[in-house]
C-alpha cells in the first residue's frame, strides 16, 4: 500500500479544491442558466442556495473530509464506515465513488471538445468557417457524431479520438502522481493561468463597441440583461414563483461548488489534523464563486448579446450551444477573434482538466486503502473502468443521448440524496457539537453562530424540499424513458441506466472486499 499522503500547503490544498469545483459548469452552465431565468431573478434563489446549503454542507463535507482522515481514511466508503461504526456505513458512502467516475466518463468528452476548439482557433482553422451559424453547429454536430451513434469512430469525426486521447493520458499521468506531486501542483499552475486567461477574455468583452446594426445591442445593455432582477412584462415576485427557478438554483450551487459528490471528503482527508478547514473552505468557495459570477457571468452573455442579440442569448441552442455554438459565432465577429477563441477555449480545457482530475481521485483512495494496493495497480484499474464507459459514451452519441443520461442521475437525482446522507451525518449521527468542534479546531475564522442550527435543520429540511419539488416534476418523465423502447435503433437510455448498475456492482464489490481489509486491521489493532 502506498504511503500516506498530504497537501504540501494550505495553498495548494485551497488551489485544488477550487479546480475542483471550477468547470465547465462556471462559464457555460451558469450564464445559461441565469439567461434562461430571469438573469438577476435567477440570482436571488442562487444565492439563498449558497448560503443555506452550498457554504454550510461545503463546511460540513471539509470537516467531515479531515476527520476522516484523521482516522486514516480518504474514500468516503471508509470515512462513512468510520463515523457510522459500522460496515453498512461504507455501503452508504460508495455514493461518494459511483458519482465521479460515472461523470468523469462523460465530462471527459467535454473536456476534449475544449481542447480542439482552442487548437483549431490556435491554427485559424475557425476563421474559414465565418459568422455563419449553421456552419459551425454543422462542423459541431460532426466533430462529436452527435448524427448517430458511432459516428466519433469514423473518418469524419475520428479527430475527436485524438484530442479525447490526449485528454485520457494527461488525466492519467496527473493522477498517477499522486495528490502532492499530480493534483497539487499541476493546480498550483492551471488556476492561475485559468483566472489569466479569463481576465484577459473578459477585458476584451467589456470594451466591444455597440453592434453597427443594432446600435442597442451594447455591453451596457448586455450586462443589464443578464443581471437586471427584473424584465419588461414580467414582476419580481412572478419570476421567484417558478418552482423550476429554485431547482435550477440549487441544481447550479451543488455542481458549481462540487458539493455533495465526495470530492471534497477525499480531498480535505489528505489535510493534517490542525489544518485550518473553515477558513480554507470560505476561500475555495469565494474563488468558484468569483469564476462563476464574475468571470464566467460577465464574459458569456454580454459576448453574445452584442452579436447575436437577446434572443439566442435567452435560447442557446441545447446544453452546450451557448459554450461551441453560439460563442463560437462571437469569437468570428470579434477583432483579434481567433486569439481571444484560443484564450477563452483554453481556459474551458483549464477548468475541465482540474475538475475531472478530482473525480478520479475518491475512487483512486478507496482501492488504495480497500484492497492495500498501490498507486500504479490502482490507478490500472480504474483507467480500465473509465476507458469502457468513455468508450460507451463515444460509440452512443447521437443526439447526446448515452451522455444526458448519465448527467440526470449522476448531477441531478444522486447528488441531492448524497448530500442530504452527509448532511445528516455531520450533523445527527457524528453530532452536531463534535461537528462544529471538528470545524473549529485549527479555525482562522470565527464561525456563524447560526450555524449548527441551519446545518441540523434548515439545510436538510431545505434539501428534502427541493429534492421533492425535482422529484415531482422530472423524476416520472424520466423513469418512462428508461421503459420506453425506441421503434429504430437500441434502447440507449436503457443501456445508460446498466452501464450505470454495472459500475455500482463494481464499487459494490470493491466496498465489500475493503470492509474485510479494514476488518482485519481493526481485529489486529
Amino acid at each position: 500500500m502506498s504511503k500516506r499522503e498530504y497537501w504540501s500547503s494550505r495553498v495548494g490544498a485551497i488551489m485544488a479544491v477550487t479546480g475542483s469545483a471550477v468547470g465547465l459548469g462556471n462559464f457555460i452552465r451558469f450564464p445559461g442558466q441565469a439567461a434562461q431565468y430571469g438573469g438577476g431573478a435567477f440570482l436571488i434563489p442562487y444565492l439563498i442556495a449558497f448560503l443555506v446549503v452550498g457554504l454550510p454542507l461545503a463546511w460540513a463535507e471539509w470537516a467531515l473530509g479531515r476527520y476522516g482522515g484523521n482516522l486514516g481514511h480518504n474514500s468516503s466508503p471508509g470515512i462513512f464506515r468510520a463515523i457510522l461504526g459500522s460496515r453498512k456505513g461504507a455501503y452508504l458512502g460508495m455514493l461518494g465513488t459511483l458519482m465521479p467516475v460515472m461523470i468523469y466518463m462523460y465530462y471527459i468528452f467535454v473536456e476534449a471538445w475544449c481542447l480542439a476548439y482552442a487548437w483549431d482557433y490556435l491554427t485559424g482553422h475557425f476563421s474559414a468557417l465565418g459568422s455563419d451559424s449553421s456552419a459551425i453547429e454543422k462542423y459541431f454536430m460532426t466533430f462529436v457524431g452527435a448524427g448517430g451513434n458511432g459516428l466519433m469512430f469514423t473518418s469524419s469525426a475520428g479527430r475527436m479520438l485524438i484530442f479525447l486521447g490526449i485528454c485520457l493520458v494527461a488525466n492519467i499521468a496527473l493522477i498517477y502522481h499522486g495528490v502532492h506531486k499530480g493534483i497539487e501542483r499541476f493546480c498550483n499552475i492551471a488556476m492561475p493561468l485559468l483566472v489569466v486567461c479569463a481576465g484577459i477574455v473578459l477585458v476584451r468583452v467589456l470594451t466591444l463597441p455597440a453592434n453597427p446594426a443594432h446600435p442597442e445591442q451594447t455591453v451596457l445593455n448586455g450586462l443589464g440583461y443578464m443581471w437586471n432582477p427584473t424584465k419588461p412584462g414580467e414582476t419580481l415576485l412572478h419570476a421567484l414563483s417558478n418552482p423550476e427557478i429554485w431547482l435550477a438554483a440549487t441544481g447550479q450551487i451543488f455542481f458549481s461548488l462540487s458539493v455533495g459528490f465526495g470530492l471534497i471528503l477525499t480531498y480535505a482527508s489528505y489535510l493534517k489534523p490542525k489544518d485550518d478547514v473553515a477558513l480554507s473552505s470560505v476561500t475555495a468557495c469565494a474563488g468558484n464563486e468569483f469564476c462563476e459570477v464574475v468571470l464566467g457571468g460577465m464574459i458569456a452573455i454580454p459576448a453574445a448579446f452584442v452579436f447575436l442579440g437577446p434572443a439566442v442569448v435567452q435560447h442557446p441552442p441545447g446544453t452546450f450551444g451557448m459554450g461551441f455554438i453560439t460563442l463560437p459565432n462571437v469569437f468570428n465577429q470579434m477583432p483579434l477573434g481567433s486569439l481571444f477563441g484560443f484564450l477563452f477555449f483554453f481556459l474551458l480545457f483549464l477548468a475541465a482538466i482540474t475538475s475531472s482530475l478530482s473525480m478520479l481521485q475518491p475512487s483512486i483512495a478507496l482501492l488504495e486503502e480497500g484492497l492495500s494496493i498501490g498507486r500504479k495497480a490502482s490507478v490500472t484499474i480504474l483507467g480500465i473502468v473509465t476507458l469502457i464507459g468513455c468508450l460507451f459514451v463515444g460509440y452512443f452519441s447521437k443526439d447526446f443521448t448515452a451522455l444526458d443520461t448519465l448527467d440526470f442521475w449522476m448531477a441531478n437525482f444522486f447528488i441531492f440524496i448524497f448530500a442530504t446522507i452527509q448532511s445528516v451525518i455531520f450533523a445527527w449521527v457524528l453530532g452536531i457539537n463534535k461537528g462544529m468542534e471538528e470545524l473549529n479546531r485549527g479555525a482562522e475564522i470565527k464561525l456563524p453562530r447560526v450555524l449548527p442550527f441551519m446545518l441540523k435543520y434548515i439545510s436538510p429540511l431545505y434539501l428534502l424540499i427541493i429534492f421533492g419539488l425535482w422529484v415531482y416534476y422530472n423524476l416520472p418523465g424520466r423513469l418512462k424513458a428508461i421503459a420506453t423502447l425506441p421503434k429504430d435503433g437500441p434502447p440507449v437510455v436503457l443501456f445508460s441506466v446498466l452501464l450505470i448498475l454495472g459500475v455500482a456492482l463494481f464499487f459494490t464489490v470493491i466496498v465489500a472486499l475493503a470492509n474485510r481489509t479494514w476488518d482485519k486491521k481493526e481485529r489486529v489493532s
